[in-house]
C-alpha cells in the first residue's frame, strides 16, 4: 500500500517588527551586587583599619573611640568598618589578637637568632626583656598597651582565647627563670617572680617617655639589675 503523502507544515512566523525589551521592573537583578572599592580591597582595608584602632584605643581609650573616628582615619565612610566587622567589640579583639600573635612570632624569632650563640640564662633573659620593651614600647607598639588596659571591654570567650595566646607567650619565659633559680640569681619563687616581672615590665607604658633619655638597652639593663641577683664569685 501507497504512504499517504506527508502534510506541508507551516511556515514559520516571522516577526515583522523588532520585539521591545521587558520594561524595568525596579528589581535587583538576580545574582550578587557589584562590590564597592572596599570591598574589593577587603584584606588591606581590614589591616588599615586594625591599625587605625590600635592607634585611637591606645592614645584615647576604647569608650572614647568610635567608629566614625576609626572610618576617618583610614578615609572611609562612617558606615565601612561594618562591612569588615560586625561590631567595634569585634574591632577591639582583632586589635588584641593581632598584637598576641605578632608578640609571638617576634619573640620567637629573636630567641631563635639568640640561641645561635648558646648563651647563658642571664643573657636569655635579658633578649627577652629587651624584645618584651620593643614589643611595648617600639614603633607600632599600641596592640599590646591596647590588650593590657582595654581587654575589659572583650566578651569573656574572647578574653580566653586572649588567654591562651598570653599563656603561649610566657610560657618560653618560664625555663630560663627555672635556670636563673637553680644557680642562685633568681632568689624569688619562681610564680612570683614571673608575675612581678611581667607587671613591672607592663607598667613601663604608663611611664615611659621614648623623647628623653632612656633607650630601650637603658631600660633593659635597669631591669636586669632589678631582678637579678649578682653572681657569685669563684
Amino acid at each position: 500500500m501507497d504512504k499517504p503523502a506527508a502534510r506541508a507544515r507551516p511556515a514559520a512566523r516571522v516577526p515583522t517588527e523588532p520585539q521591545s525589551a521587558p520594561a524595568a521592573s525596579g528589581k535587583r537583578p538576580r545574582g550578587r551586587p557589584r562590590k564597592t572599592l572596599d570591598e574589593r580591597d577587603d584584606g588591606n582595608r581590614r589591616v588599615e583599619l586594625v591599625n587605625a584602632a590600635a592607634r585611637l584605643f591606645h592614645k584615647k581609650g576604647f569608650d572614647a573611640t568610635s567608629t566614625r573616628d576609626i572610618a576617618a582615619a583610614v578615609g572611609m565612610h562612617s558606615g565601612s568598618p561594618f562591612y569588615h566587622f560586625k561590631s567595634k567589640g569585634a574591632l577591639l579583639y582583632a586589635v588584641v589578637d593581632e598584637g598576641m600573635r605578632s608578640a609571638i612570632a617576634r619573640q620567637t624569632a629573636v630567641l631563635q637568632a639568640a640561641a645561635q650563640a648558646a648563651p647563658d640564662p642571664s643573657a636569655l633573659l635579658r633578649v627577652l626583656v629587651h624584645n618584651h620593651f620593643d614589643v611595648l614600647l617600639g614603633p607600632g607598639s599600641d596592640f599590646i598597651p591596647v590588650m593590657l588596659y582595654e581587654s575589659r571591654a572583650l566578651t569573656a570567650r574572647q578574653r580566653a582565647s586572649l588567654a591562651k595566646l598570653r599563656s603561649d607567650y610566657e610560657a618560653v619565659w618560664v625555663p630560663v627563670l627555672e635556670a636563673l633559680t637553680r644557680t642562685g640569681r633568681l632568689k624569688a619563687p619562681l610564680k612570683l617572680a614571673r608575675l612581678l616581672i611581667f607587671g613591672a615590665l607592663n607598667w613601663s607604658v604608663q611611664w615611659f617617655d621614648a623623647r628623653k633619655d632612656a633607650s630601650l638597652d637603658d631600660l633593659a639593663d635597669a631591669a636586669m639589675a632589678l631582678f637579678l641577683q649578682a653572681p657569685c664569685s669563684s
